[in-house]
């Protein structure tokens, strides 16, 4: 087998197992929280455990990028896998709620499995492939994000929740391990600049068309966690009914991801023939369609046919990013510029249930849909005023380098 090919399959395997890692905490954190003695302000302790993570991490990643660029991406793959697995064990032996915020903000500030994982796949897969391997990095993401509250849950019905947290550790491990022996990175030059994150800016601002990434980056994961804090709600609605609507909603919600798992490989196969920027631009079309559209069913049967449709396309926008992440910046960068890449994802992490929790709580809970169907609207334009060739940025940032 081709190194490129059995350095994506290994990933994918990593960057799947990472995903679900990740999320699989999703349906037993509360109920862990009652455990440990947090009868008062479990919602308010909940809520920060899980932003701690991602707040840590938009500081961190540029950092670990920089590192990257200098000792290679594949040592910081394997840091962040062992530092997961450490934390996600010590989560296991935890005996009030203050340690479990410390571990879930180490866990934000030492890990970065996947943006690692990224950066790799785009420097040492052929260019004729990078947007196939970008895609099939992306829906091990998605098929992970949707499994892993599944497997969490099941895991701590049967045997616990601390041994979830340990199973979660366990999992990290197994893929860590596999990249140690079977991942090899062929094509590194080490950066010789010294690590300076205000310097990283300053370059990545002198380079347009990737702030114009970071910024549709924001707003796309912004887009996706908008309807996170009303969906639920809005499922009652739809239904009648509150009976499983736990179940309910998270089987509407995981319909997109579904989709990307489906489709992701096929508009990366695009993207390799008719380029990112087309491919990101119909992504945000359809996004912004499909999740305006989403408000013109008052039945669930609808609206979640509606939110698959919206994930078929929308799963064309982040791969088409992490691409134009590879076509704007050079090689030397790429570690730092996927690094800023998961700081811009974090911070939209972080926006998204802020802004749809707002936008529902002064307006009808269809506002949410259609504010965010216009939100990618108003992205899909800026994509297409500024699209120009990225060749010169890209030689500019090598050269001051």
């Amino acid at each position: 087998m081709l190194v490129w090919k059995r350095n994506l399959w290994v990933l994918w395997i990593g960057a799947f197992f990472t995903a679900a890692s990740f999320s699989m905490v999703i349906p037993f954190l509360p109920l862990f929280l009652l455990q440990l003695g947090v009868h008062t302000h479990t919602e308010l302790w909940s809520g920060m455990i899980f932003s701690a993570a991602f707040l840590a991490g938009a500081f961190a990643s540029p950092i670990w990028g920089a590192l990257g660029d200098k000792y290679g991406r594949k040592p910081m793959i394997i840091r962040a896998g062992f530092f997961l697995f450490l934390i996600y064990t010590l989560t296991a032996f935890v005996t009030n709620p203050y340690e479990i915020l410390i571990l879930r903000i180490m866990q934000g500030l030492l890990t970065g499995f996947i943006p690692g994982t990224i950066a790799l796949i785009g420097t040492n897969t052929p260019k004729e492939k990078v947007g196939y391997a970008l895609a099939m990095i992306s829906t091990a993401t998605a098929a992970g994000s949707i499994i892993g509250p599944l497997l969490g849950g099941s895991i701590a019905q049967l045997v616990g929740n601390r041994l979830a947290f340990a199973s979660a550790g366990v999992q990290v491990l197994i893929s860590t391990v596999l990249v140690i022996f079977l991942v090899k990175e062929e094509t590194f030059t080490p950066s010789k600049d010294r690590t300076s994150v205000t310097r990283d800016i300053r370059l990545a601002t002198a380079n347009r068309p990737f702030m114009m990434v970071l910024f549709l980056t924001i707003v796309a994961q912004c887009s996706v966690m908008t309807i996170e804090p009303v969906l639920p709600l809005y499922v009652v609605k739809l239904t009648g009914s509150s009976d499983n609507t736990s179940f309910i909603a998270g089987l509407v919600f995981s319909l997109p991801g579904i989709a990307s798992v489906i489709f992701g490989p096929y508009w990366g196969k695009l993207a390799d023939k008719a380029g990112f920027n087309r491919v990101l631009m119909i992504g945000l079309l359809g996004g912004s369609l499909g999740m305006a559209a989403q408000v013109l069913f008052s039945d669930i049967w609808g609206f979640s046919i509606v939110r698959f449709i919206f994930g078929i396309f929308f799963c064309a926008v982040f791969p088409a990013l992490n691409g134009l992440v590879v076509k704007a910046t050079p090689e030397n960068f790429r570690g730092r510029a996927f690094g800023l890449s998961q700081t811009a994802n974090q911070l939209g992490g972080m926006l998204g249930p802020m802004l749809g929790g707002f936008i529902g709580g002064f307006w009808p809970i269809q506002m949410v849909f259609l504010s965010t169907g216009i939100l990618l609207l108003v992205a899909l334009g800026i994509a297409y005023s500024t699209r120009r060739p990225t060749k010169h940025l890209k030689h500019k940032m090598g050269a001051n380098h």
